[in-house]
């Protein structure tokens, strides 16, 4: 961001920390973004994604959940539900998972070949835009399980970038019945690892993941079950917004967050490398 310039608006965004139990413990599912995205790409990622205006038109299908209740958790006025809904929609989009109910009130069970076929269908002809999410939902007569998704973090990007979103973070455990995989569209590969395994990763430099990622990550290092991260997340209370900067020094740049080192200095260094011509996001 240049001197005088305003900050570019963020996003509202949505984002699932998708978790398993295996027996080194929780695991968490993350895909790779195609090198060729315009944004992170090559990087190592929850699913998620933008919140779209329709998403707000799912009142009727959430779950004991309505856009008042969904706004008070999320800490808005309104427009709460959208971030529910945009989770739920971008976790089937990206990894293959529907986190909803039948109409007996199960969740869904995508080993019954008929309902992994619907699925499957209605994925390919979401991701392609030929329909809307919440009417392939709504004329089977499901329900989104949206008392599923526990709030768990709240990031904006720093305001130095060009691409800004703000996104919230949901922690959700996938149906013992369905199997995540990625779309291999924006998403070229996928993994379950634990968080340990994906932190070791990054740090060798096997894989690329964003600081938000990465300190999510760690959020997850001491849970045994997914009962207990479920628990956690049931049990959160108010949840503090984290809005980094972007520390340029003579080693290199690196994002910091209020209480660290250099977060004060950070908003002129970062005006400084634009006019040095050392930044650049």
């Amino acid at each position: 961001m240049s001197p005088g310039r305003p900050a570019a608006e963020a996003r509202g965004a949505a984002t699932v920390i998708l978790l398993r139990d295996s027996s080194a413990g929780p695991e968490v599912f993350m895909m790779r973004r195609h090198v060729r995205s315009d944004f992170v790409g090559g990087a190592y990622v929850f699913p998620g994604g933008r919140v779209d205006p329709e998403d707000s038109d799912g009142v009727d299908l959430c779950f004991g959940l309505d856009d008042e209740l969904a706004s008070r958790r999320l800490q808005l006025p309104t427009g709460g539900l959208a971030y529910f809904v945009a989770a739920v929609r971008e976790c089937f989009e990206e990894a293959g998972v529907l986190l909803a109910y039948d109409a007996d009130g199960e969740l869904l069970d995508l080993h019954d070949p008929d309902l992994a076929t619907i699925a499957e269908k209605g994925r390919e002809a979401l991701n392609s835009g030929e329909v809307d999410f919440l009417d392939f939902v709504r004329k089977r007569g499901w329900q989104l399980a949206t008392d599923h998704m526990h709030y768990w973090a709240h990031w904006i990007t720093p305001e130095s970038q060009p691409k800004r979103f703000d996104t919230r973070f949901f922690l959700a455990v996938a149906p013992a019945r369905q199997t995540a995989v990625h779309d291999d569209r924006e998403l070229t590969s996928s993994a379950w690892v634990t968080p340990q395994e994906a932190l070791d990763k990054a740090e060798e430099k096997e894989w690329t993941i964003i600081f938000p990622t990465l300190r999510n990550l760690m959020t997850l290092l001491d849970f045994s079950s997914t009962a207990d991260a479920e628990e956690a997340g049931r049990r959160r209370g108010a949840v503090e917004v984290l809005q980094p900067r972007i520390l340029h020094t003579r080693s290199g740049a690196q994002a910091v967050l209020p209480g660290d080192p250099g977060y004060e200095l950070a908003a002129s260094s970062a005006a400084g490398a634009k006019r040095t011509g050392r930044g650049g996001g």
